[in-house]
């Protein structure tokens, strides 16, 4: 199915999410965060940390890198979010509270006067996700994949964050489907494509068999059995559509 032509649709905030891994016991584990239920978009949702790209995110690097913007600002909220910092030396948790909540000081003078560098070659592109032009609310969001540090602890800032949880991407989808938590679309869609991943390496591998990203913009057909929620074909995602009833999209 091709997606239709809108008509004046809302222009998606640029914004970046930045999905952490490690081995585990079982397996691959990926970090996800639960949101505060008074939050205006995806309230009560379970997500991985990001946002919105914020003006200090497009400061100029030494080394100039695609996306740098976005890497900035998944590396800024994951860390606002949830406590996990990637800069270069590595650091470990203690000596991180000081750095973290609202601040007039720029995230990335933070970091300069630590002497620490946003690890922003670390994170590796994995997907790109637009909401649906028909939605309110809507963003353009890349999504990174980066290795978990060690001698970090994830603590959540109990204000956009209410909790955080380490699993495996089919126990996530499993709890979705028991109603112990709640995804919205893009988080679920990249959930199932990591879920045949059994290593840090393998999902790394998993998001090289799709580069350059493509734009995913999610359009709505209507079918003799009601909506459908559709997304191209060959990006690495399967199933490419959905009843929309069944699809949360904020």
């Amino acid at each position: 199915m091709s997606p239709p032509v809108a008509s004046r649709p809302v222009e998606p905030h640029p914004a970046a999410s930045l999905i952490l891994l490690r081995d585990g016991a079982d397996g691959l584990e990926v970090l996800m965060i639960r949101r505060h239920e008074g939050l205006r978009f995806a309230p009560g949702a379970t997500v991985f940390p990001g946002g919105r790209i914020d003006p200090d995110d497009h400061a100029p690097a030494a080394t100039p890198l695609d996306l740098l913007p976005q890497r900035m600002a998944a590396i800024r909220e994951a860390f606002e979010e949830c406590g996990i910092l990637l800069t270069a030396p590595p650091v470990e948790s203690r000596g991180l509270a000081s750095m973290r909540g609202p601040a007039e000081q720029p995230f990335r003078e933070r970091l300069c006067e630590a002497g620490l560098e946003p690890a922003v070659h670390a994170l590796t592109p994995f997907a790109r996700w637009q909401t649906p032009e028909t939605v309110w609310r809507r963003f353009d969001t890349t999504f990174f994949l980066a290795r978990a540090p060690e001698g970090q602890d994830a603590v959540v800032d109990g204000g956009e964050a209410v909790a955080a949880l380490w699993a495996s991407p089919s126990a996530v989808l499993e709890a979705e489907g028991q109603g112990r938590l709640s995804l919205v679309f893009a988080t679920r869609m990249n959930l199932l494509r990591l879920a045949p991943c059994r290593t840090v390496e393998d999902a790394l591998a998993e998001a090289a068999r799709h580069q350059p990203m493509v734009a995913i913009l999610p359009w709505a057909v209507e079918t003799p059995d009601g909506p459908v929620l559709c997304i191209p074909a060959g990006l690495g995602y399967a199933p490419t559509e959905f009843p929309a009833g069944l699809v949360r999209l904020g």
